[in-house]
């Protein structure tokens, strides 16, 4: 059965694709209930997500009209920054004590959407990890990644134990040495990544880890990191909630 989300995902893409061009005007909660064959309080949470984002504007006696026009990219180039080790996770805005917990580690073959999303082959065994963070014990950050085994599998020389990107579930977080980036630490081959930011409904998963309702709209920050043989060598999808903020600092 259609759920809020999928139907507010189905409508989004739409409008991102033209499909329903600026001042369109979308069936009423009811009919879209009868089509989607769901309740006129799901359908009415799918319009509630659009509204959210601002595609849509919902009026007593006007109905839903589409408010946005065709997704447009904006890419503001590329930036090769002095020292890429001084890049810093999420923190606090004003103090407070950021934590970070790994709360899923798992093997399984590549799906279809990790290849059209970040171009790894179906089939593949790849290792999922997500981390939450929290800032003073609330959660504020639900982060996703994405490998091929034999990229989690890797350790640093002189290491022993279980390599970093495979530490499982409770175990405290391995960070490399001061001023040295994880893929150098681990002897990852990147070129090259690209990052894409999106405002649109948190996954089931990142919705329920950072307690908001499924649908409720957030920051997905992707970042899909290549080699210099352009394999995918990791995707993270870092997704938190609109009233953060998200920087970039460009040097030069």
């Amino acid at each position: 059965m259609a759920t809020a989300s999928s139907i507010a995902a189905e409508i989004r893409e739409g409008i991102s694709a033209g499909q329903y061009r600026y001042g369109t005007r979308l069936p009423s909660v009811r009919a879209l209930a009868e089509d989607k064959e769901v309740s006129q309080q799901t359908a009415a949470a799918a319009y509630a997500t659009l509204a959210a984002l601002g595609l849509v504007r919902t009026e007593r006696g006007s109905g839903t009209v589409v408010t946005a026009g065709r997704s447009a990219h904006a890419h503001l180039g590329s930036y090769l920054p002095p020292d890429l080790a001084k890049g810093k996770a999420w923190q606090p805005a004003d103090g407070g004590e950021a934590t970070e917990q790994t709360t899923l580690v798992r093997q399984l073959p590549a799906t279809k959407d990790m290849f059209d999303r970040w171009g790894i082959e179906v089939g593949a065994e790849v290792v999922e990890r997500t981390r939450i963070r929290r800032i003073d014990g609330l959660a504020v950050q639900h982060k996703l990644s994405v490998m091929p085994h034999d990229v989690a599998s890797r350790s640093p020389e002189g290491h022993e134990g279980i390599p970093p990107m495979l530490a499982p579930v409770g175990a405290a977080p391995l960070s490399p040495p001061p001023g040295v980036r994880m893929a150098q630490w681990l002897g990852w081959d990147i070129e090259r990544t690209e990052v894409r930011i999106t405002a649109e409904p948190m996954t089931p998963a990142a919705a329920e880890a950072l307690g908001v309702p499924q649908g409720t709209p957030g920051f997905r920050v992707e970042n899909i990191s290549r080699n210099s043989a352009g394999e995918t060598v990791f995707a993270t999808v870092t997704t938190t909630p609109l009233h953060h903020t998200v920087t970039m600092e460009i040097v030069g």
